[in-house]
Protein backbone atom coordinates (compact mmCIF):
# COMPACT_ATOMS: atom_id res chain seq x y z
CA UNK A 1 0.00 0.00 0.00
CA UNK A 2 1.57 3.28 -1.12
CA UNK A 3 -0.69 5.65 0.76
CA UNK A 4 -3.81 6.06 2.84
CA UNK A 5 -7.04 7.51 1.56
CA UNK A 6 -9.01 9.49 4.12
CA UNK A 7 -11.47 6.58 4.41
CA UNK A 8 -8.65 4.07 4.96
CA UNK A 9 -7.02 6.39 7.47
CA UNK A 10 -10.28 6.58 9.39
CA UNK A 11 -10.39 2.79 9.47
CA UNK A 12 -6.77 2.61 10.59
CA UNK A 13 -7.54 4.41 13.83
CA UNK A 14 -10.96 2.88 14.33
CA UNK A 15 -14.00 5.18 14.40
CA UNK A 16 -15.60 5.70 17.80
CA UNK A 17 -19.21 6.39 16.91
CA UNK A 18 -22.70 6.02 18.28
CA UNK A 19 -24.21 2.54 18.23
CA UNK A 20 -27.67 2.06 16.82
CA UNK A 21 -28.07 -1.70 16.40
CA UNK A 22 -27.08 -4.81 18.27
CA UNK A 23 -24.92 -6.12 15.47
CA UNK A 24 -22.73 -3.24 14.37
CA UNK A 25 -21.90 0.39 14.96
CA UNK A 26 -23.60 3.07 12.88
CA UNK A 27 -23.27 6.82 12.89
CA UNK A 28 -21.52 9.75 11.30
CA UNK A 29 -17.75 9.97 11.03
CA UNK A 30 -15.89 13.22 11.62
CA UNK A 31 -12.36 14.32 12.38
CA UNK A 32 -12.92 14.62 16.12
CA UNK A 33 -14.50 11.22 16.69
CA UNK A 34 -11.75 9.49 14.76
CA UNK A 35 -8.81 11.19 16.40
CA UNK A 36 -6.71 8.70 18.37
CA UNK A 37 -7.91 8.43 21.97
CA UNK A 38 -4.75 6.74 23.23
CA UNK A 39 -2.82 9.94 23.96
CA UNK A 40 -3.75 9.79 27.67
CA UNK A 41 -4.14 6.21 28.78
CA UNK A 42 -5.40 7.05 32.26
CA UNK A 43 -8.24 9.26 31.05
CA UNK A 44 -11.84 8.78 32.10
CA UNK A 45 -14.15 8.72 29.10
CA UNK A 46 -17.06 11.04 29.79
CA UNK A 47 -20.49 9.41 29.88
CA UNK A 48 -19.89 5.76 28.97
CA UNK A 49 -16.31 4.73 29.73
CA UNK A 50 -14.53 1.91 27.98
CA UNK A 51 -11.87 0.14 29.97
CA UNK A 52 -9.02 -2.17 29.04
CA UNK A 53 -10.29 -5.59 30.15
CA UNK A 54 -7.98 -8.04 28.37
CA UNK A 55 -4.70 -7.77 26.51
CA UNK A 56 -2.04 -9.87 24.82
CA UNK A 57 1.33 -8.19 24.34
CA UNK A 58 2.34 -8.53 20.68
CA UNK A 59 5.47 -10.36 19.56
CA UNK A 60 7.35 -10.71 16.29
CA UNK A 61 6.96 -13.96 14.33
CA UNK A 62 9.56 -16.70 14.50
CA UNK A 63 11.59 -17.68 11.44
CA UNK A 64 9.49 -20.79 10.84
CA UNK A 65 6.25 -22.40 11.95
CA UNK A 66 2.72 -21.03 11.97
CA UNK A 67 3.71 -17.52 13.06
CA UNK A 68 5.94 -17.25 9.99
CA UNK A 69 3.61 -18.79 7.41
CA UNK A 70 0.42 -17.10 8.58
CA UNK A 71 -3.06 -17.67 7.18
CA UNK A 72 -4.96 -17.43 3.88
CA UNK A 73 -8.72 -17.71 3.27
CA UNK A 74 -9.19 -18.83 6.87
CA UNK A 75 -10.98 -17.68 9.98
CA UNK A 76 -9.17 -17.40 13.30
CA UNK A 77 -11.46 -18.06 16.26
CA UNK A 78 -9.71 -16.87 19.41
CA UNK A 79 -10.80 -17.25 23.02
CA UNK A 80 -10.33 -14.42 25.50
CA UNK A 81 -11.59 -13.72 29.02
CA UNK A 82 -12.21 -10.05 29.92
CA UNK A 83 -11.65 -9.40 33.60
CA UNK A 84 -14.54 -6.95 33.94
CA UNK A 85 -18.09 -7.03 32.67
CA UNK A 86 -20.14 -4.46 30.83
CA UNK A 87 -22.72 -3.68 28.16
CA UNK A 88 -20.44 -3.37 25.15
CA UNK A 89 -17.04 -4.26 23.78
CA UNK A 90 -14.54 -3.08 21.21
CA UNK A 91 -11.52 -4.87 19.77
CA UNK A 92 -7.91 -3.83 19.31
CA UNK A 93 -6.23 -5.48 16.34
CA UNK A 94 -2.49 -5.18 15.79
CA UNK A 95 -0.01 -5.43 12.95
CA UNK A 96 2.82 -4.28 15.21
CA UNK A 97 5.46 -6.54 13.66
CA UNK A 98 4.11 -6.80 10.12
CA UNK A 99 6.19 -5.85 7.10
CA UNK A 100 3.12 -5.45 4.90
CA UNK A 101 -0.41 -4.17 5.35
CA UNK A 102 -2.94 -6.80 6.37
CA UNK A 103 -6.65 -6.82 5.61
CA UNK A 104 -9.31 -8.50 7.71
CA UNK A 105 -12.42 -8.89 5.57
CA UNK A 106 -14.84 -9.77 8.37
CA UNK A 107 -14.79 -9.92 12.16
CA UNK A 108 -17.25 -11.00 14.83
CA UNK A 109 -17.50 -11.39 18.58
CA UNK A 110 -19.82 -13.37 20.82
CA UNK A 111 -20.03 -15.13 24.15
CA UNK A 112 -18.53 -18.60 24.25
CA UNK A 113 -20.64 -21.66 24.92
CA UNK A 114 -19.85 -22.85 28.44
CA UNK A 115 -17.09 -25.41 28.59
CA UNK A 116 -14.59 -25.77 25.79
CA UNK A 117 -14.54 -25.71 22.01
CA UNK A 118 -15.10 -23.07 19.35
CA UNK A 119 -18.89 -22.62 19.54
CA UNK A 120 -20.60 -19.29 20.22
CA UNK A 121 -23.59 -18.97 22.55
CA UNK A 122 -26.76 -18.73 20.44
CA UNK A 123 -28.04 -15.20 19.96
CA UNK A 124 -24.82 -13.47 21.03
CA UNK A 125 -22.83 -13.43 17.78
CA UNK A 126 -22.20 -9.83 16.61
CA UNK A 127 -20.53 -8.49 13.51
CA UNK A 128 -17.67 -6.11 14.26
CA UNK A 129 -17.15 -3.02 12.11
CA UNK A 130 -14.39 -0.46 11.67
CA UNK A 131 -15.55 3.05 10.79
CA UNK A 132 -18.87 1.43 9.76
CA UNK A 133 -17.14 -0.94 7.34
CA UNK A 134 -16.94 -4.73 7.75
CA UNK A 135 -13.30 -4.83 6.62
CA UNK A 136 -10.18 -3.08 7.84
CA UNK A 137 -6.65 -2.70 6.47
CA UNK A 138 -3.90 -2.26 9.05
CA UNK A 139 -0.61 -0.70 7.90
CA UNK A 140 2.71 -2.18 9.04
CA UNK A 141 3.45 -1.32 12.66
CA UNK A 142 -0.06 -0.05 13.33
CA UNK A 143 -3.03 -1.11 15.39
CA UNK A 144 -6.73 -0.35 14.99
CA UNK A 145 -9.74 -0.03 17.25
CA UNK A 146 -13.12 -1.37 16.20
CA UNK A 147 -16.40 0.42 16.53
CA UNK A 148 -18.28 -0.30 19.76
CA UNK A 149 -20.38 -3.46 19.71
CA UNK A 150 -23.39 -3.89 21.96
CA UNK A 151 -22.84 -7.17 23.80
CA UNK A 152 -23.37 -7.84 27.46
CA UNK A 153 -20.46 -9.69 29.01
CA UNK A 154 -19.83 -10.73 32.59
CA UNK A 155 -16.56 -10.46 34.46
CA UNK A 156 -14.53 -13.57 33.75
CA UNK A 157 -16.83 -14.70 30.92
CA UNK A 158 -15.15 -16.11 27.80
CA UNK A 159 -15.58 -14.23 24.54
CA UNK A 160 -15.05 -15.65 21.05
CA UNK A 161 -13.34 -13.30 18.58
CA UNK A 162 -13.35 -14.42 14.93
CA UNK A 163 -11.19 -12.78 12.24
CA UNK A 164 -11.37 -13.71 8.56
CA UNK A 165 -8.69 -12.86 6.02
CA UNK A 166 -9.11 -13.79 2.37
CA UNK A 167 -5.58 -12.91 1.25
CA UNK A 168 -2.40 -14.37 2.69
CA UNK A 169 -1.27 -12.62 5.85
CA UNK A 170 2.36 -13.57 5.55
CA UNK A 171 4.33 -13.48 8.81
CA UNK A 172 2.08 -12.63 11.74
CA UNK A 173 2.01 -10.48 14.82
CA UNK A 174 1.22 -12.92 17.61
CA UNK A 175 1.42 -13.74 21.30
CA UNK A 176 3.39 -16.93 21.57
CA UNK A 177 2.32 -18.37 24.92
CA UNK A 178 -1.33 -17.80 25.76
CA UNK A 179 -2.99 -19.89 28.40
CA UNK A 180 -6.10 -20.60 26.30
CA UNK A 181 -6.77 -22.75 23.24
CA UNK A 182 -7.94 -21.03 20.06
CA UNK A 183 -9.03 -22.42 16.69
CA UNK A 184 -8.40 -22.15 12.94
CA UNK A 185 -11.07 -22.87 10.34
CA UNK A 186 -11.05 -24.78 7.13
CA UNK A 187 -11.25 -22.52 4.06
CA UNK A 188 -13.68 -19.64 4.06
CA UNK A 189 -15.32 -16.91 6.10
CA UNK A 190 -16.79 -18.50 9.24
CA UNK A 191 -17.21 -15.34 11.28
CA UNK A 192 -21.03 -15.57 11.15
CA UNK A 193 -21.13 -19.28 12.01
CA UNK A 194 -21.90 -19.91 15.70
CA UNK A 195 -20.95 -23.57 15.40
CA UNK A 196 -17.42 -24.73 16.03
CA UNK A 197 -17.66 -27.54 13.48
CA UNK A 198 -15.74 -25.65 10.79
CA UNK A 199 -12.70 -25.17 13.06
CA UNK A 200 -10.78 -28.46 12.90
CA UNK A 201 -7.42 -27.10 14.04
CA UNK A 202 -6.45 -25.80 17.45
CA UNK A 203 -3.55 -23.54 18.41
CA UNK A 204 -2.15 -22.26 21.68
CA UNK A 205 -1.31 -18.78 20.43
CA UNK A 206 -3.13 -15.51 19.80
CA UNK A 207 -2.76 -13.78 16.43
CA UNK A 208 -3.32 -10.11 15.54
CA UNK A 209 -5.52 -9.58 18.61
CA UNK A 210 -4.07 -6.98 20.94
CA UNK A 211 -6.85 -6.25 23.37
CA UNK A 212 -10.49 -6.12 24.39
CA UNK A 213 -12.12 -3.07 25.93
CA UNK A 214 -15.42 -3.26 27.79
CA UNK A 215 -18.01 -0.58 28.40
CA UNK A 216 -17.60 -0.68 32.17
CA UNK A 217 -19.16 1.24 35.09
CA UNK A 218 -18.00 4.74 36.00
CA UNK A 219 -14.88 5.22 38.10
CA UNK A 220 -13.20 1.94 37.28
CA UNK A 221 -9.55 1.64 36.36
CA UNK A 222 -7.22 -0.98 34.94
CA UNK A 223 -4.41 -2.82 36.74
CA UNK A 224 -1.71 -3.90 34.28
CA UNK A 225 0.46 -6.85 35.32
CA UNK A 226 3.75 -6.33 33.48
CA UNK A 227 6.45 -8.95 33.33
CA UNK A 228 7.86 -12.15 31.87
CA UNK A 229 6.73 -15.79 31.82
CA UNK A 230 5.78 -15.76 35.50
CA UNK A 231 3.24 -13.06 34.65
CA UNK A 232 2.34 -14.68 31.31
CA UNK A 233 1.38 -17.85 33.20
CA UNK A 234 3.95 -20.38 31.98
CA UNK A 235 3.50 -23.59 33.95
CA UNK A 236 -0.19 -23.06 34.65
CA UNK A 237 -2.86 -25.43 33.37
CA UNK A 238 -4.00 -24.69 29.81
CA UNK A 239 -7.53 -23.28 29.64
CA UNK A 240 -7.80 -23.10 33.45
CA UNK A 241 -7.31 -19.31 33.67
CA UNK A 242 -4.69 -19.93 36.34
CA UNK A 243 -1.99 -17.31 35.77
CA UNK A 244 -1.49 -15.03 38.75
CA UNK A 245 -3.24 -12.09 36.99
CA UNK A 246 -6.29 -14.35 36.50
CA UNK A 247 -6.46 -15.09 40.22
CA UNK A 248 -5.83 -11.43 41.01
CA UNK A 249 -8.75 -10.48 38.76
CA UNK A 250 -10.99 -12.85 40.73
CA UNK A 251 -9.96 -11.20 44.00
CA UNK A 252 -10.48 -7.71 42.61
CA UNK A 253 -13.94 -8.63 41.30
CA UNK A 254 -14.93 -10.03 44.70
CA UNK A 255 -13.61 -7.01 46.62
CA UNK A 256 -16.54 -4.75 47.49
CA UNK A 257 -16.01 -1.26 46.10
CA UNK A 258 -12.85 -2.06 44.10
CA UNK A 259 -14.15 -1.80 40.54
CA UNK A 260 -11.07 -2.38 38.43
CA UNK A 261 -10.02 -4.64 35.61
CA UNK A 262 -6.81 -6.66 35.50
CA UNK A 263 -4.88 -7.13 32.25
CA UNK A 264 -1.91 -9.42 31.63
CA UNK A 265 0.97 -7.72 29.80
CA UNK A 266 3.49 -10.52 30.32
CA UNK A 267 5.74 -11.97 27.63
CA UNK A 268 7.53 -15.22 28.34
CA UNK A 269 11.30 -14.84 28.28
CA UNK A 270 11.10 -11.06 28.36
CA UNK A 271 13.87 -8.94 29.87
CA UNK A 272 14.03 -5.46 31.34
CA UNK A 273 17.07 -4.37 29.34
CA UNK A 274 17.61 -6.64 26.31
CA UNK A 275 15.58 -7.51 23.23
CA UNK A 276 15.17 -10.98 21.80
CA UNK A 277 13.93 -12.16 18.42
CA UNK A 278 11.99 -14.85 20.30
CA UNK A 279 11.03 -13.18 23.59
CA UNK A 280 10.10 -9.71 22.46
CA UNK A 281 11.31 -6.15 22.88
CA UNK A 282 12.83 -5.23 26.23
CA UNK A 283 10.50 -3.95 28.93
CA UNK A 284 11.70 -0.37 28.61
CA UNK A 285 10.91 -0.42 24.90
CA UNK A 286 7.43 -1.93 25.18
CA UNK A 287 6.21 -0.20 28.33
CA UNK A 288 4.29 2.58 26.57
CA UNK A 289 2.64 0.30 24.02
CA UNK A 290 1.79 -2.60 26.34
CA UNK A 291 0.97 -0.73 29.56
CA UNK A 292 0.63 3.04 29.39
CA UNK A 293 -1.73 2.93 26.40
CA UNK A 294 -4.12 0.55 28.16
CA UNK A 295 -7.37 2.49 28.36
CA UNK A 296 -8.04 3.52 31.94
CA UNK A 297 -4.80 2.18 33.41
CA UNK A 298 -4.24 3.38 36.96
CA UNK A 299 -1.80 0.81 38.35
CA UNK A 300 1.07 -1.40 37.19
CA UNK A 301 2.41 -4.48 38.97
CA UNK A 302 6.00 -4.99 37.77
CA UNK A 303 7.61 -8.44 38.01
CA UNK A 304 10.58 -8.74 35.70
CA UNK A 305 14.35 -9.15 35.80
CA UNK A 306 15.07 -12.83 36.41
CA UNK A 307 15.75 -13.43 32.71
CA UNK A 308 18.20 -10.53 32.61
CA UNK A 309 20.08 -12.36 35.36
CA UNK A 310 19.85 -15.83 33.87
CA UNK A 311 20.13 -15.45 30.10
CA UNK A 312 23.79 -14.48 30.24
CA UNK A 313 24.43 -18.15 30.98
CA UNK A 314 23.18 -19.26 27.55
CA UNK A 315 24.81 -19.25 24.13
CA UNK A 316 21.71 -20.42 22.25
CA UNK A 317 20.79 -17.87 19.51
CA UNK A 318 17.25 -17.44 20.84
CA UNK A 319 18.64 -16.01 24.09
CA UNK A 320 20.97 -13.54 22.41
CA UNK A 321 22.18 -11.01 23.13
CA UNK A 322 23.35 -12.86 26.25
CA UNK A 323 24.16 -9.58 27.94
CA UNK A 324 25.85 -9.58 31.33
CA UNK A 325 24.04 -7.17 33.65
CA UNK A 326 24.48 -6.12 37.26
CA UNK A 327 21.80 -5.67 39.88
CA UNK A 328 22.34 -1.92 39.57
CA UNK A 329 21.68 -2.12 35.82
CA UNK A 330 18.30 -3.75 36.41
CA UNK A 331 17.47 -1.32 39.21
CA UNK A 332 18.25 1.59 36.87
CA UNK A 333 15.76 0.09 34.43
CA UNK A 334 13.16 -0.07 37.18
CA UNK A 335 13.78 3.59 37.99
CA UNK A 336 13.11 4.51 34.38
CA UNK A 337 9.82 2.62 34.42
CA UNK A 338 8.84 4.28 37.69
CA UNK A 339 9.52 7.76 36.32
CA UNK A 340 7.59 7.08 33.14
CA UNK A 341 4.61 5.66 35.01
CA UNK A 342 4.52 8.61 37.38
CA UNK A 343 4.75 11.05 34.48
CA UNK A 344 1.45 9.60 33.25
CA UNK A 345 -0.20 9.62 36.66
CA UNK A 346 0.01 5.83 36.98
CA UNK A 347 1.01 4.04 40.19
CA UNK A 348 3.65 1.31 39.91
CA UNK A 349 3.93 -1.57 42.37
CA UNK A 350 7.19 -3.53 42.59
CA UNK A 351 7.09 -7.32 42.77
CA UNK A 352 10.06 -9.15 44.26
CA UNK A 353 11.77 -11.71 42.02
CA UNK A 354 10.83 -15.28 42.85
CA UNK A 355 13.33 -18.10 43.59
CA UNK A 356 15.13 -19.89 40.76
CA UNK A 357 17.61 -22.35 42.29
CA UNK A 358 17.52 -25.53 40.22
CA UNK A 359 16.60 -23.72 36.99
CA UNK A 360 18.84 -24.36 33.99
CA UNK A 361 20.33 -20.87 34.24
CA UNK A 362 20.81 -20.70 38.01
CA UNK A 363 24.20 -19.60 39.36
CA UNK A 364 25.30 -18.30 42.74
CA UNK A 365 26.33 -14.86 41.49
CA UNK A 366 22.90 -14.59 39.86
CA UNK A 367 21.25 -15.42 43.17
CA UNK A 368 23.20 -12.59 44.80
CA UNK A 369 21.90 -10.24 42.10
CA UNK A 370 18.34 -11.39 42.79
CA UNK A 371 18.74 -10.76 46.50
CA UNK A 372 20.17 -7.27 45.88
CA UNK A 373 17.30 -6.41 43.54
CA UNK A 374 14.72 -7.68 46.03
CA UNK A 375 16.32 -5.64 48.79
CA UNK A 376 15.92 -2.53 46.63
CA UNK A 377 12.29 -3.34 45.86
CA UNK A 378 11.44 -3.94 49.52
CA UNK A 379 13.30 -1.06 51.15
CA UNK A 380 14.06 1.76 48.71
CA UNK A 381 10.63 3.39 48.73
CA UNK A 382 10.98 3.96 44.99
CA UNK A 383 7.79 2.09 44.16
CA UNK A 384 4.29 3.11 45.20
CA UNK A 385 3.92 -0.24 46.90
CA UNK A 386 5.48 -3.69 47.10
CA UNK A 387 4.20 -7.22 46.56
CA UNK A 388 6.55 -9.78 48.08
CA UNK A 389 6.07 -12.55 45.54
CA UNK A 390 9.36 -14.10 46.66
CA UNK A 391 8.10 -14.56 50.21
CA UNK A 392 4.77 -15.91 48.95
CA UNK A 393 6.23 -18.85 47.02
CA UNK A 394 9.69 -19.59 48.45
CA UNK A 395 10.46 -22.70 50.45
CA UNK A 396 10.83 -21.63 54.11
CA UNK A 397 13.39 -24.39 54.60
CA UNK A 398 15.41 -23.40 51.51
CA UNK A 399 14.53 -19.81 50.52
CA UNK A 400 16.49 -19.96 47.25
CA UNK A 401 13.94 -22.52 45.98
CA UNK A 402 10.24 -22.59 45.24
CA UNK A 403 8.07 -24.44 47.73
CA UNK A 404 7.71 -27.97 46.32
CA UNK A 405 3.92 -27.74 46.31
CA UNK A 406 4.14 -24.56 44.18
CA UNK A 407 6.65 -25.87 41.62
CA UNK A 408 5.35 -26.59 38.10
CA UNK A 409 8.27 -28.97 37.63
CA UNK A 410 11.05 -26.76 36.26
CA UNK A 411 12.01 -25.16 39.62
CA UNK A 412 11.32 -21.62 38.40
CA UNK A 413 7.71 -21.37 37.19
CA UNK A 414 4.91 -21.78 39.72
CA UNK A 415 2.00 -24.15 39.15
CA UNK A 416 -1.65 -23.17 39.57
CA UNK A 417 -1.39 -23.26 43.37
CA UNK A 418 1.75 -21.14 43.27
CA UNK A 419 0.12 -18.56 41.03
CA UNK A 420 -2.85 -18.40 43.38
CA UNK A 421 -0.47 -17.82 46.30
CA UNK A 422 1.12 -14.96 44.35
CA UNK A 423 -2.27 -13.35 43.74
CA UNK A 424 -3.21 -13.81 47.39
CA UNK A 425 -0.04 -11.95 48.39
CA UNK A 426 -1.24 -8.74 46.72
CA UNK A 427 -2.62 -6.17 49.16
CA UNK A 428 -5.69 -4.89 47.32
CA UNK A 429 -5.61 -1.62 49.23
CA UNK A 430 -2.67 -0.66 47.01
CA UNK A 431 -5.10 -0.08 44.16
CA UNK A 432 -6.84 2.93 45.56
CA UNK A 433 -8.56 5.67 43.63
CA UNK A 434 -9.85 6.01 40.13
CA UNK A 435 -8.55 6.86 36.74
CA UNK A 436 -7.68 10.43 35.80
CA UNK A 437 -10.59 12.73 35.01
CA UNK A 438 -8.64 15.25 32.95
CA UNK A 439 -10.17 15.76 29.50
CA UNK A 440 -8.65 14.37 26.34
CA UNK A 441 -9.14 15.83 22.87
CA UNK A 442 -11.30 13.71 20.63
CA UNK A 443 -13.21 11.92 23.38
CA UNK A 444 -16.40 10.23 22.31
CA UNK A 445 -19.05 8.04 23.84
CA UNK A 446 -21.14 5.07 22.85
CA UNK A 447 -24.84 5.08 23.62
CA UNK A 448 -26.77 1.83 23.90
CA UNK A 449 -30.52 1.53 23.96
Amino acid sequence: MTGLTRRTAVKAVGGLVGLGTASSAVGSVNDDTNRSTETDPSRRTRGSPFLGAWTASPQAPLSDGISATGFEDQTLRQMVRPSVGGRGVRLKLTNAFGDESITFDRASVGRRVSGSGASVEPGTLRQVTFGDDPDVTIPPGARVMSDPVELRVGAGQDLVVSLYTETATGPTTWHQLPTKTSYVSSAGDRTADPSGDAFPSSVTHWFFLGGIEVLAPEHTGAIACFGDSITDGHGSTLDANAAYPDFLAERVTERQGLRKSVVNAGISGNRVLSDSDVFGPNALARFDRDVLTQTGVTDVVLLEGINDIGFERFDDPKYRPATSVTADDIIAGYEQLIRRAHARGVRIIGGTLTPFEGAVYYYEAGERKRQAINEFIRTSGAFDGVVDFDKAVRDPDDPKCLRPEYDSGDTIHPNDAGYRAMADAVDLSLFRGHRSSKPTDGESTATFA
